[in-house]
């Protein structure tokens, strides 16, 4: 996000002072330049540009220069320095959360609902991006659902750097002072250090896992730290007019083009993010203190894009609820030309108007003495109450619609699920349970216990619920095709004293066959499976539970139309040649959109609506008929209570079947246990 002139300033454009090098034109200017690619990019083109990379390391530019300033005179005060930043930043970004709370409950699905208290909160709170990371490596995270509040990760980012960057600089000082020494060497040095250690992270995690190192901040620290190494290097750096007009042109051209020709998302941080705050460093560097006649920093200190880069953190704050809440409303996954002109022209307008009353209120919170620091702090609160409160209210309601839904699902005769198949009647004009606004929270409750491993670690997880002195074991094993089978399974154990054991890790077949994610070789499910295997050596359950076929719609899993996996029938015959018996479940249809997402917007009168044919992930006949299976294994096909022979509906019962594109629910799955049951035990007495 734009970063904020130094701690002092407001958010009008003022002169901007590096290092000692002078006023610098052209630096609101490139802020402009930087929200506007933001903006476009995000509007008309569904992709990420580069421009939060500039702000970040703008951020450290202009503080690093504003704390040096500070330390080398009447000393950091850090309380002070917080206050002034809380006052300057707070009032806008609770303006924009109270409009996104607002709009997500006008305009966005119901499924939607459940996160938007969370997400005010830690947009509020400065932890976004670590919210973010943790569903970047979350398999059952969904995809292509904007989050309205999901542009707050750079203020996150923003907001520690400020927590540890004064203690940095200080630090840097007070050792210069002692030795006697100008206080630029240690600190050019301790920023040095920094820039290298977090871009060798940044380079090795994104390499990892890249979607969790986009959020991290510790992968991107390094690029407030180039902004400071910028702050202290300028005054040292003279370079000839032409020299200067190279470098002007040559970066603001290859900040424009950034996101065109690397794709930003999934390519940063790691190396790839030089480019875009490189390209800023020699815009910055080849701007001349006096001024110049055809330089890049002329156009960069024109008074619209200097007007323009005053507003940028109130017009980067308001420029993607706007966009999401557009889209929404039209339906659209892109803007047209005409509405994303006006979805930028909406944005320019709130942000012209809230920038001057944050400036107002963040002058309540300049100087550096104690009733500074109570101002400022005071417009911080005032700004957190109100906005905090209304999250909580909402989060209170959601909690009261759980309970009132848990109330209504202890009536069993009115919602039989499953069971809906074997007579039992559904009460008709019963509302579906649960309501879409909750579908998300009916996943096994193995996800809320941690046990279920992320698709980015290895380690084997193994989870013992039931019986502690059991009549039996059973092994759950597998994906989360497997992990789903949770809920029926806790039932059947708890009722014949059993003990049930979970080892599931997410997109992770149990084969020894090679698998891919995402595109990419799966390797840490390959290590897993080599885990499971000693941990199943280990246990020796009586029986392992496993999806005997996998129904894959996505391409870049590796799978087409459904199948016994390879290595499947070679892993069953070696757990029976340790005496462990192994029940293959068929996989469970696929509908290829989100079931809960889908209803929220359908006419309750269609009955069609959000229905699938069962052929469009299932073959004809189960697989399992038709392979050779060991002696040890037990095939089951449930497929009848999911689907009719020509249609799988998503309510059956008066139960929501799947609270995501693929996955079935927790409270589905309990109406099924007695029948899966039956057919487990009439198939073991064959």
């Amino acid at each position: 996000m734009p970063s904020p002139t130094a701690p002092e300033e407001t958010g009008r454009a003022r002169p901007v002072e590096v290092g000692t090098g002078g006023h610098r034109p052209g630096i609101d200017g490139l802020r402009a330049v930087a929200v506007l690619l933001v903006a476009a990019y995000h509007i008309w083109l569904g992709r990420v540009s580069g421009g939060v990379d500039v702000f970040l390391m703008l951020t450290g530019l202009l503080v690093t220069s504003s704390l040096l300033r500070a330390a080398t005179g009447g000393g950091i005060r850090y309380g002070a320095f917080l206050a002034r930043l809380a006052a300057r930043l707070l009032p806008t970004a609770a303006l924009v959360v109270l409009f996104t709370l607002a709009g997500t409950w006008l305009f966005l699905p119901q499924t939607q609902w459940r996160e938007a208290p969370g997400g005010a909160v830690a947009a509020l709170l400065g932890h976004t991006n670590w919210r973010l990371a943790l569903d970047s490596v979350d398999y059952l995270a969904r995809d292509g659902v904007p989050d309205p509040f999901q542009h707050f990760w750079s203020l996150a980012v923003q907001w520690q750097f400020y927590l540890v960057w004064p203690a940095l600089v200080a630090g840097a000082v007070l050792l210069a002072r002692r030795a006697g020494r100008d206080p630029r060497r240690p600190l050019l040095w301790a920023l040095a250090a920094v820039f290298a250690l977090s871009l060798a992270y940044s380079v090795v995690v994104t390499r990892v896992n890249q979607p969790w190192a986009y959020f991290d901040t510790g992968a991107r620290v390094w690029e407030p730290a180039l902004g400071g190494l910028v702050a202290l290097l300028l005054p040292l750096l003279n370079p000839g007019r032409r020299t200067r007009l190279a470098l002007g042109w040559a970066g603001l051209a290859a900040l424009v083009l950034c996101g065109v020709l690397l794709q930003v998302s999934t390519a940063f941080p790691g190396f790839a993010a030089l480019w875009p705050t490189l390209a800023a460093a020699a815009v910055i560097a080849a701007a001349s203190p006096a001024g110049g006649a055809v330089g890049a920093d002329r156009l960069l200190s024109s008074r619209p894009l200097r007007y323009l880069g005053s507003i940028s953190y109130a017009l980067y704050l308001w420029h993607w609820p706007v966009l999401v809440f557009y889209l929404a409303a039209t339906g659209r996954e892109l803007a047209t030309p005409q509405g994303g002109a006006a979805v930028l022209a909406v944005s320019v307008l709130a942000a012209a108007a809230t920038t001057p009353l944050a400036d107002r209120l963040a002058a309540r919170g300049r100087g550096a003495g104690r009733r500074a620091v109570l101002r400022g702090t005071a417009v911080a609160v005032a700004c957190l109450l109100p906005t905090l409160g209304a999250a909580g209210a909402w989060a209170g309601a959601q909690a009261a619609e759980r309970t009132r839904w848990d109330t209504l699902l202890a009536d069993g005769t009115s919602y039989p699920g499953a069971a809906v198949s074997d007579g039992a009647a559904a009460a008709p004009g019963t509302p579906v349970y649960p309501p879409v606004s909750l579908a998300a929270e009916d996943a096994p409750a193995t996800y809320a216990d941690g046990c279920n491993q992320t698709t980015m670690d290895s380690e084997v997880l193994v989870c013992e619920y039931g019986s502690p002195d059991p009549e039996r074991t059973v092994a759950l094993v597998g994906g989360s095709h497997a992990a789903h089978w949770f809920p029926a399974l806790e039932v059947i154990a708890v009722e014949n004293d059993w003990r049930l054991v979970n080892i599931v890790k997410g997109a992770c077949l149990f084969t020894d066959a090679p698998q891919v994610y995402k595109g990419e070789p799966y390797t840490s499910c390959a290590e897993w499976n080599r885990g499971v295997m000693e941990e199943l050596r280990r246990l020796r359950p009586d029986t392992v539970f496993t999806t005997g076929t996998t129904t894959s719609l996505d391409a870049s899993a590796g799978f087409g139309e459904e199948q016994v996996v390879d290595g499947y029938t070679d892993r069953w015959r070696e757990l029976g040649e340790w005496g462990i018996e192994v029940v293959a479940v068929r996989d469970t249809p696929r509908f290829g959109f989100d079931v809960p997402g889908c209803l929220a917007g359908a006419d309750p009168a269609d009955a069609g609506a959000c229905t699938t044919g069962p052929e469009k992930s299932l073959a004809p006949v189960s697989p399992l008929e038709e392979a050779a299976l060991p002696a040890n294994v037990t095939a089951l096909d449930l497929t009848d209570l999911f689907c009719e022979p020509d249609v799988c509906r998503p309510v059956i019962g008066n139960v929501l079947v799947y609270w995501d594109a693929s996955h079935i629910g927790a409270t589905f799955m309990r109406t099924l246990a007695p029948e899966l049951e039956r057919r487990w035990t009439l198939a073991e007495r064959r």
